[in-house]
């Protein structure tokens, strides 16, 4: 397990992957658009502001890069599903998403966030089958647990797990508010980006 921040700063936003620089390994997180992305990135690096965290969903439009000290990059995707954002912008980001995770070479896992206290979304379902078709590797990881009632968690991560289609021990199950399991998943994100 790694207890240490993942050091990792900003590189660069883009809207396409031919905008990236390269990378030799990638890990990138995706999800719905209030599922807690950006706060889970700062949790993984110990730090407030890295990822810009916002009460409104989907401030995250275009592909943040951040490159990790060790080596290798870490990516944050635009969220799908609802936003306030206009539509014209809210329609180039299924295109966005898709053309980096088909594209991108040296792209190692995605990690795909389901929100832990409501479960999969048909739009969570609706990914997970696409990467499945895609071959990509992926791992799901259920965020907010601590919004889960203790009495409730055991019936709620097999119905979750369940909608990914998935075992239980197959799912990280984090809080970024509480740090549950942080050091897991920091772990499971440094082995992805350690080359050769």
């Amino acid at each position: 397990m790694s207890d240490r921040p993942l050091q990792i700063t900003f590189v660069a936003s883009a809207k396409h992957t031919g905008q990236l620089p390269d990378a030799d390994a990638e890990v990138a997180f995706v999800g719905r658009s209030n599922v807690g992305k950006s706060s889970l990135i700062n949790a993984l690096a110990n730090q407030k502001q890295l990822a810009r965290v916002s009460n409104t969903p989907g401030r995250t439009q275009l592909i943040n890069i951040f490159a990790h000290r060790g080596g290798g990059t870490v990516v944050d995707l635009p969220g799908y599903g609802y936003a306030k954002v206009p539509g014209h912008v809210r329609r180039e980001w299924p295109e966005m998403i898709e053309g980096y995770l088909l594209e991108r070479e040296g792209l190692a896992m995605v990690f795909v966030l389901v929100d832990g206290a409501i479960g999969p979304t048909p739009l969570d379902e609706q990914m997970l089958d696409w990467l499945r078709d895609n071959d990509i590797p992926h791992t799901v990881v259920a965020t907010k647990m601590d919004k889960v009632k203790s009495s409730k968690r055991r019936t709620r991560k097999r119905e979750l797990a369940d909608g990914c289609m998935l075992e239980v021990g197959d799912i990280v199950w984090v809080s970024a508010s509480k740090g549950v399991n942080i050091d897991q998943l920091r772990s499971l994100v440094v082995g992805h980006l350690t080359v050769g």
